[in-house]
């Protein structure tokens, strides 16, 4: 296994973490600031939204600077928002630190991904994406349960200098380790958001927003929604995000093989039915650790399943600009989180937090009626196409 490639995947791990594992430590980080969950859940969406905000500006901003001295730079701009965080005392500075984190990793997250293709062998590329990828996938199964653990011995604090380090980590690898990757073209705000014009991509980037904006509202707050399993203790509420995690990997990887069998449009429609059902029913099963358990795992499997026929449909649509709709895919996934912490955020101050998951439900619900939106958008335009009809009906 290429070195070069570990360190990029531990920078991936380290920011996936950070994204995820707040969910564990919102009662921590509330009752430790003094102010209510709900604020504190903002801490998400800052991050989210710096994210989904910054990661194609910083690609165009920054487009001209060395690779190594960029994901360095991003690194430690990241290393340091974690810092900050740690030792906040109060929950504005948590929340500007928040978005400092996030913007390095909008700009190490999309460079991670074109330096893993640009130093690998031509047949080897798609190796190389899954494995830097595959630390993205990894702090939803191990990173974000062992850091909520760790807070849950000491503090929420802990939970961020645990980021900070696996940050740290991934910088001096890459320091040491990458030598000067090729420098690619450079591509224009104007060009990346090109494709937004074509209504089949518009489309589908809004289903991956509305979907995950509903499927990730419940995870955020999910130390009030499974409270009646967990009783408070991180140490159980990691324990229970575990499912989650391990069965989303799961879920992502049996999708890869589907895509290559069944048309995307029938994995996308069973996931979202499939989620929404679960959704609907979460308020009443959480309340029991079998059935929370089962509810958990149902759920990984159908919202992380998700990404790759999203991901297929999105590069059959235009397979000359792939990695374009791949990164803006990314965004609206960012984009679909920010929206659900500030949206949970006002839920859980009109309703009991236990039916959270009925509103994350009202979003699957339009996600699926803009998913349907898209492919009839498909179908029409491979209809005027002529022979393309038969592929793009499968889409």
């Amino acid at each position: 296994m290429d070195r070069r490639l570990l360190v990029l995947a531990l920078g991936m791990f380290a920011m996936g973490t950070d994204n995820f594992v707040v969910a564990g430590i919102l009662r921590s980080v509330a009752e430790s600031l003094h102010t209510s969950i709900s604020l504190a859940g903002q801490m998400v969406t800052v991050y989210a939204f710096s994210f989904a905000v910054m990661a194609p500006v910083m690609a165009a901003i920054a487009a001209r600077l060395p690779r190594k001295l960029l994901l360095v730079s991003a690194l430690g701009i990241f290393v340091t928002g974690n810092v900050i965080s740690a030792l906040a005392l109060n929950l504005n500075t948590v929340l500007v630190s928040r978005a400092l984190a996030g913007l390095g990793a909008a700009m190490f997250a999309p460079t991670a991904l074109g330096v893993a293709t640009s130093i690998s062998d031509p047949q080897k590329r798609g190796r190389a994406l899954s494995t830097v990828t595959a630390g993205l996938a990894g702090a939803t199964a191990l990173g974000a349960p062992v850091g909520t653990f760790i807070g849950g011995f000491g503090t929420w604090r802990s939970t961020l200098w645990f980021v900070a380090f696996l940050g740290f980590a991934s910088m001096v690898g890459v320091w040491t380790m990458l030598q000067s990757p090729p420098q690619p073209a450079p591509v224009t705000i104007r060009e990346r958001l090109a494709p937004l014009r074509d209504a089949r991509v518009a489309l589908t980037l809004l289903t991956t927003l509305f979907a995950f904006g509903g499927f990730l509202m419940v995870y955020t707050y999910a130390g009030l929604v499974l409270d009646r399993v967990t009783d408070g203790d991180q140490r159980l509420l990691a324990g229970m995000l575990l499912f989650w995690g391990v069965a989303g990997i799961v879920g992502n990887i049996v999708a890869g093989y589907l895509v290559d069998r069944y048309e995307s449009r029938r994995i996308i429609n069973i996931g979202l039915v499939v989620g929404l059902i679960n959704f609907c029913i979460l308020p009443w099963v959480s309340a029991h650790t079998v059935t929370a358990a089962i509810a958990l795992v149902t759920w990984g499997l159908c919202g992380w399943g998700l990404i790759v026929p999203q991901q297929h449909r999105l590069v059959h649509i235009a397979p000359h600009v792939a990695p374009l709709l791949l990164a803006l895919n990314n965004t609206a996934t960012y984009f679909g989180l920010a929206c659900s912490g500030v949206l949970g955020g006002v839920a859980i101050l009109i309703i009991d937090p236990h039916y959270l998951s009925l509103a994350g439900a009202g979003l699957i619900a339009f996600a699926l009626i803009l998913a349907e939106a898209a492919h009839s958008r498909i179908m029409r335009k491979s209809h005027k196409d002529g022979p393309a009809a038969k592929l793009a009906s499968e889409y």
